[in-house]
């Protein structure tokens, strides 16, 4: 079976917008990430360990709109013994029946249910208020939101501050109205979609 992304129709590789006279840092870029393993973690309110006792590739679950990470794994928190896991790593279903139990914990593979776009550069702040209605201003890397870009529910990942990177996530079936809306916000200021 060969596997669709969310974006395969939508997502045009190239230089769009306005780029007349600007420096190539002033220009934002936008990708699709695909193949990655993601896990929802929910940890059951008869579960009566705390959650600091459980770590997945030696990362700790994050505390309220925090984020733990190392070179293949994000772990957000998006509500109370709530998280996703974001991962490259071929063994993510292994790591994760391996230290989390079925008693203890509900576990969900999302792995084709996400569109996730990567914007970064030095205007995705700007691009993002346009849709986006929480304060960007109290947000720093590695801490993750849930809200809503243009009436499509989203997770917001910090993932760096210089340059700005940030993942918008949506429900794959929301993916290309999302990406219009990311695309359309950024034009003003040039993005290269790669």
């Amino acid at each position: 079976m060969t596997s669709t992304s969310p974006l395969n129709s939508v997502h045009l590789v190239g230089d769009h917008g306005n780029f007349k006279n600007k420096n190539s840092d002033e220009v934002v870029s936008i990708k699709e990430l695909k193949n990655l393993k993601i896990f929802q973690v929910v940890k059951y309110k008869k579960n009566k360990k705390v959650i600091s006792d459980y770590k997945l590739f030696g990362l700790n679950f994050p505390d309220t709109l925090k984020v733990s990470e190392n070179n293949d794994t994000r772990i957000l928190w998006i509500g109370p013994n709530n998280w996703f896991v974001f991962s490259s790593s071929s063994n993510l279903s292994e790591e994760i029946a391996k230290n989390f139990s079925n008693d203890e914990f509900a576990i969900t593979d999302l792995s084709h249910s996400k569109a996730i776009i990567e914007i970064s550069g030095k205007n995705v702040r700007e691009i993002l208020k346009k849709g986006c209605p929480i304060n960007f201003n109290d947000i720093n890397k590695n801490e993750a939101v849930s809200s809503i870009f243009n009436g499509i529910a989203v997770t917001l990942d910090f993932i760096d501050e210089q340059p700005e990177k940030i993942r918008v996530m949506c429900l794959r079936s929301f993916g290309e109205s999302l990406y219009h809306s990311v695309t359309d916000a950024s034009l003003e200021f040039g993005f290269k979609a790669i």
